[in-house]
């Protein structure tokens, strides 16, 4: 009998990794934010030009993490680029962040937002709701927990039905657009009460909401049969998906609806149905709805929980997440952790509103230090043993790319400062929990000057200094 310990298999090929990130993207963002897009602005014309501007951002985003991907194929995705780049630190904040608000919120979220389309059948009392909702996070977590293959299935028909429905539904709002065409043309004051420039940042936002879900594909690099091969032609793939998808769904929306009828709506998506296909449409539109919500938390508990299991692996996190299940071959301590986490953030917040409040905030925080992590991992050449994907345009595309993410930060930071605060506790609440899981470090060195050492040896701005740490384990 082997004593070898279990390891995650590696049994995702591109097909599988384009579903999962498919999957993780598509889920109630294009439902749910074209009603506030269209009070933020003026005209259906504004509407669509910001789609596309939004389109060109998230592709340079999939180009740096399918560079950063290659050249780090390991499970742990945004961690380990982070911890190669700047430090043990910094990549426990980034993974502190993900369990604490950024992959735990869209869990309980998407679970509440399929409970609502399925009242569209069956009314419940408030505490059903609840119940319901704790119940999808736990067939979602069981599922997982049974091993990847059986999730992967999962993902893709939810990706399959999702993807499918919606061209159905694009389709048929495309034959009926003709004679509708003057509502693309539509304009109306802004409701906003943030003023241009903040309904553009907020209305970019929440474009962006509906697109993030680049950067998980790398998470389970570990478990991917070819990574380097699989994680761009995925990301490729994904992208044109998604983008052809959302910009075809706006087409329909508004061109149908137009401007007003998408304001006065909250379910934008079952009224084109029932517009388009009547009751018996809009019905199989709130399934289409809860199909696509379930995919995107199974791919978030597919992706996120690798995120803990490498931090444990390394050393500066919970020990007994680094555990992969000997039957199931998945971490399955660190998916119980993400789905118990979501569970209760689910309880205690309440609503999808409060749960999504400054997501993608926090998110563009880390896309930024991730692209700040490109510039540094270039330089120290790593990966380059091995065939890697190269961001084209380098280093300006990816610069570009940077100053914009920082603009969108300070932007939000100004116009919704309170809320951007709140947001940002959550991020460094982080600090004083790595005093408690590095405190065999803090030991022989005070924590400031700890932390300046690292901050000197591991940040971009000190290239020329040979880093000092031990670097991840592999």
């Amino acid at each position: 009998m082997s004593n070898q310990l279990p390891q995650l298999r590696k049994v995702l090929g591109t097909w599988d990794s384009s579903a999962v990130l498919i999957g993780i993207t598509i889920g109630a963002g294009i439902f749910a934010v074209p009603q506030q897009i269209a009070l933020n602005m003026s005209s259906v014309s504004q509407i669509l030009w910001l789609w596309l501007g939004c389109g060109v951002i998230a592709l340079v985003g999939y180009l740096v993490y399918a560079e950063l991907g290659t050249r780090l194929p390991k499970t742990g995705g945004e961690y380990v680029y982070i911890h190669q780049a700047f430090g043990p630190l910094a990549g426990f904040i980034f993974g502190w962040a993900q369990i604490f608000i950024i992959r735990s919120s869209p869990l309980a979220g998407l679970s509440m937002v399929t409970v609502a389309y399925f009242e569209y059948f069956v009314d419940l009392l408030p505490w059903q709701e609840t119940v319901l909702a704790l119940c999808i996070i736990g067939a979602i977590c069981t599922l997982n927990y049974s091993g990847i293959q059986r999730a992967k299935i999962y993902q893709n028909f939810s990706t399959i039905a999702k993807v499918g429905g919606l061209f159905l539904l694009v389709i048929v709002g495309m034959i009926a657009l003709p004679g509708n065409e003057s509502n693309l043309a539509d304009t109306a004051p802004s409701q906003s009460r943030l003023g241009f420039t903040g309904s553009i940042a907020d209305t970019i936002l929440l474009i962006l909401f509906t697109m993030v879900g680049w950067e998980r594909l790398g998470y389970a690099a570990g478990e991917m049969k070819h990574p380097n091969r699989s994680i761009p032609r995925a990301m490729l793939l994904a992208f044109l998906v998604v983008f052809t998808i959302y910009m075809a769904t706006n087409l329909a929306y508004h061109g149908i609806l137009g401007l007003e009828g998408v304001r006065e709506t909250n379910r934008v998506g079952v009224d084109l149905a029932t517009v388009l296909l009547g009751p018996i449409g809009a019905g199989a539109f709130a399934i289409l709805v809860m199909i696509s919500a379930t995919g995107s938390v199974n791919g978030t508990v597919i992706a996120a929980p690798r995120v803990y299991y490498a931090m444990a692996k390394d050393g500066i996190f919970f020990r007994w997440l680094n555990y992969v299940h000997p039957k199931f071959h998945s971490p399955s301590r660190a998916i119980l952790l993400q789905c118990a986490w979501g569970a209760v953030i689910l309880l205690v917040r309440g609503s999808f509103e409060a749960i999504a409040t400054g997501m993608v905030f926090v998110i563009l925080i880390f896309y930024a230090v991730n692209t700040a992590a490109l510039f540094v991992l270039r330089h120290r050449k790593v990966g380059e043993e091995q065939k890697i994907f190269k961001v084209p345009g380098y280093p300006v595309l990816p610069a570009l790319y940077l100053l914009l993410l920082v603009s969108l930060i300070v932007v939000r930071g100004i116009v919704d400062w309170q809320q951007s605060l709140i947001d940002l506790s959550f991020v460094l609440s982080g600090f004083p929990a790595a005093a408690f899981f590095f405190r065999r470090r803090l030991r022989k060195l005070p924590l400031v000057v700890w932390l300046l050492q690292h901050r000197m040896q591991n940040t971009a701005f000190f290239f020329w200094r040979r880093q000092r740490d031990l670097p991840p384990n592999t």
